[in-house]
């Protein structure tokens, strides 16, 4: 059988949707519904049945996709209680659909009412495996960054996921009182990722981190952006009236805040962040 993995993030959304969805529907069908309601039987046998096809091929490509996430150290054993929980819901869906097709072939008997009723009882069963399977699966990319910057194994995407990690980790590092290695983590994110984000972020660390204010203004004045770049030209100078009041220059603050204010008047952002440099409030330049 081909390798399925790079389908997984797609095949799982359906599998929530429709499982849900057609759990919810043949709960309906149980109540006493007015005619224009009769169709919620029939679609809660084609979302079920639907559903748990997608559940067999969510496996499936789960189990492709795992091994190039299961290699990050520390991920393995999340990957399995994600794995074992998402074959547990894949083999109560298919309990609920063999079940599903039972009512199907007694649906002009008496006994019918009590298969469906059967059906919906073990479909609750099993939508709370859907939410403990998603809720590992959530764990998996988001605290483990599996499958982020990493599942399709393109250079591009893994240094997306390098710059993100050195990003976090320096702001982690600056809330710890850690200034030269939050300093440290940005120098290494603007070699490996030059740009003028990043150009902003080492200024902001040699004023915040490295306590060196006349660093970042001669930084600052080593690169002028075009002034046609509003965004650019803004971040430059507040990053500048962060810079002057760092190193006690008061007057040359106030000086730009002045300059900023004549030639940006129609720009809400900037105006708000100025009102908290006034303030005596610390405020991340626009992005």
């Amino acid at each position: 059988m081909p390798d399925i993995g790079f389908i997984h993030p797609q095949v799982v959304h359906f599998v929530i949707a429709l499982l849900i969805i057609g759990v919810i529907a043949r709960l309906v069908s149980l109540l006493k519904l007015p005619p224009g309601l009769a169709f919620a039987g029939p679609m809660a046998t084609v979302l079920i049945l639907l559903g748990t096809g997608a559940s067999v091929v969510a496996v499936e490509s789960g189990s492709d996709a795992h091994d190039r996430v299961e290699s990050v150290p520390g991920v393995r054993a999340a990957v399995m209680d994600h794995e074992e929980w998402g074959e547990r819901t894949r083999n109560i869906f298919l309990v609920v659909a063999a079940i599903e097709l039972v009512a199907l072939a007694v649906r002009s008997r008496p006994s019918a009412k009590w298969v469906r009723g059967a059906s919906a009882l073990v479909g609750l069963a099993g939508l709370f495996a859907v939410y403990r399977t998603g809720d590992l699966g959530g764990d998996i990319v988001y605290n483990y960054a599996g499958g982020v910057g990493i599942r399709s194994g393109d250079t591009t995407d893994v240094r997306r996921l390098m710059v993100a990690a050195l990003y976090e980790n320096a702001m982690l590092e600056r809330e710890a009182g850690r200034g030269d290695t939050a300093y440290a983590l940005i120098e290494e994110l603007v070699r490996r990722h030059p740009e003028s984000a990043t150009y902003f972020l080492r200024v902001q660390s040699l004023i915040r981190d490295k306590k060196d204010p006349r660093a970042a203004l001669a930084a600052l004045n080593d690169w002028i952006p075009p002034a046609s770049d509003e965004r650019l030209t803004v971040n430059h100078e507040l990053l500048a009236v962060e810079a002057y009041r760092a190193a006690g220059m008061e007057d040359s603050a106030r000086a730009k805040i002045e300059s900023l204010r004549t030639r940006f008047p129609q720009n809400r952002r900037l105006q708000t962040m100025l009102q908290r440099m006034g303030s005596g409030a610390g405020a991340q330049p626009p992005r």
